[in-house]
């Protein structure tokens, strides 16, 4: 349904991309599912065609992005077309962000607990990402609100992530507090 109903700001946005910078409107990347099941996961181009062969990191201010690609990553629009991946049963709403292989390698062995995240579909949103760990953040922090998520989940917790989602809020952090200390720690950020 949500394919359908946003088919035309898809179609805008592959056409901004596809007219503001060569190269395709699709950006296909292999990322790590259910059960650690590989699978290509869609998102609107927002960097410059090759530069993925520069650095498999995204960094804050990445100088690989194109003027729309800023746009699009501030407004997640960039993750768009990854309603076809839940379409096609790779991906859910709601879960932990997917990782590419080669990261999600080095993450399992260096994070406790790492690979219990794929005991669930991974999502477009989840409870690490309106909590504000995405992008350059603690990769451990998010691996503990991923836990939390899989521990506690409910179709209410779901929904109330898609509402923060939506309107952009955040679930309030004093709901976790041991989690709060975190945000920032660690070794590994993306």
């Amino acid at each position: 349904m949500g394919l359908a109903v946003l088919s035309p700001l898809l179609l805008g946005i592959a056409v901004s991309v596809r007219c503001t910078s060569p190269g395709p409107a699709l950006y296909r990347q292999q990322r790590l599912g259910r059960n650690g099941k590989p699978f290509m996961m869609l998102k609107f181009r927002s960097m410059l065609t090759g530069s993925e062969s520069v650095s498999a990191w995204t960094v804050r201010n990445d100088p690989r992005r194109t003027d729309l690609g800023i746009w699009l990553r501030r407004f997640s629009l960039d993750e768009l077309p990854q309603l076809i991946n839940v379409f096609r049963g790779d991906m859910s709403l709601v879960g932990p962000r997917p990782e590419q292989p080669c990261i999600a390698a080095e993450f399992q062995e260096c994070i406790p607990d790492y690979a219990k995240r794929y005991q669930v579909r991974p999502g477009i949103t989840g409870l690490a990402q309106v909590n504000g760990f995405r992008g350059d953040t603690s990769i451990e922090a998010r691996t503990s609100y991923d836990l939390r998520y899989i521990e506690k989940w409910t179709l209410g917790l779901d929904a109330k992530i898609l509402f923060r989602t939506l309107f952009g809020g955040m679930i309030n952090k004093q709901e976790y507090p041991e989690l709060e200390k975190e945000a920032g720690k660690g070794r590994y950020h993306q």
